[in-house]
């Protein structure tokens, strides 16, 4: 089956279980908005390619992995866009969901997704009890404190912030558990593809930087100009429009050369240019990149 066929399949799944009777209606409707139709799936889309590299001996856990993934990612959209937070309206070229459902119902939709990404692996626990053990910790420390999506979240509420740990727990954390989750599932070196994760979402991070300055809120499907109106560090602020795109070609050459040693390389290599491509169209990376 086809990546993407895999993902919403496996999400599909995943969502329905956590839909059904006796689910309040309106919070499974708040559910099924917050995951469908998705984005670019880019971090199940990792998992997956990385356990097609490393040989996919375990498709199932393997899907499993990668819904988990997407379910902690959604999750993190719903409390980024909360009015505590961002206080964003749009999401996805469409309303958030707290705009949609109530802020109250979009507490509980990110934490119902929340846990029900550790429910899913964990119902591999009987067969596979090692790989869901390792899965379930990678999946603990992208998600939570002190350096997982929580910890990003709350770096926004410090008068000083590392701006590294801040990037790298709100972003490049889900990253490496994606590619950690892949290789688990397939036997493959774990340091090694987490290594390729963090500089992968490294990357995705100054992309979403420059779009944030530079791009346009309907093609974004969100609101634009978010880090500077909240003040907080971004690449195209501190290295300017042309060092960040210069930047984001560096963590992405970075990002390839860092791919262990597999049978399928090129699975990974076509995943990291087409994310590359949607992370910041060509043509803006050109115009950019020889700007005086």
């Amino acid at each position: 089956m086809e990546t993407n066929s895999r993902i919403e399949t496996a999400l599909g799944r995943v969502v329905e279980k956590t839909t059904a009777a006796p689910c309040p209606s309106h919070l499974a409707e708040a559910i099924r908005y917050a995951v469908f139709p998705g984005g670019g799936r880019v971090r199940p889309g990792l998992c997956l390619a990385v356990a097609q590299a490393c040989g996919d001996s375990e498709p199932r856990l393997a899907d499993a992995a990668a819904a988990a993934v997407e379910l902690l990612h959604c999750a993190s959209l719903v409390q980024d866009d909360l009015p505590c937070f961002d206080d964003a309206s749009v999401r996805r070229g469409r309303p958030s969901l707290h705009e949609r459902f109530g802020e109250a119902v979009a507490v509980l939709v990110g934490d119902a997704l929340i846990v029900r990404s550790f429910a899913e692996v964990a119902e591999y626990v009987a067969a596979q009890p090692a790989a869901c053990a390792q899965i379930l910790q990678a999946l603990a420390d992208a998600a939570g404190a002190p350096s997982g999506i929580a910890a990003g979240q709350a770096w926004e509420s410090e008068a000083a912030v590392d701006v590294n740990a801040y990037h790298h727990a709100k972003t490049a954390a889900l990253f490496e558990a994606a590619a950690v989750s892949g290789a688990i599932c397939a036997g493959g070196d774990v340091e090694k593809w987490r290594r390729t994760g963090a500089l992968l979402g490294s990357a995705y991070q100054v992309a979403d930087d420059i779009a944030d300055a530079l791009g346009e809120s309907g093609r974004l499907g969100k609101p634009i100009h978010q880090d500077g109106s909240h003040a907080r560090p971004s690449a195209v602020a501190s290295l300017g429009a042309t060092g960040a795109v210069r930047l984001l070609d560096q963590r992405l050459r970075e990002t390839m050369h860092s791919i262990p040693a597999c049978g399928h390389r090129e699975s990974v290599e076509h995943f990291i240019e087409m994310a590359a491509q949607r992370l910041c169209p060509p043509e803006l990376r050109s115009q950019l990149r020889h700007t005086a």
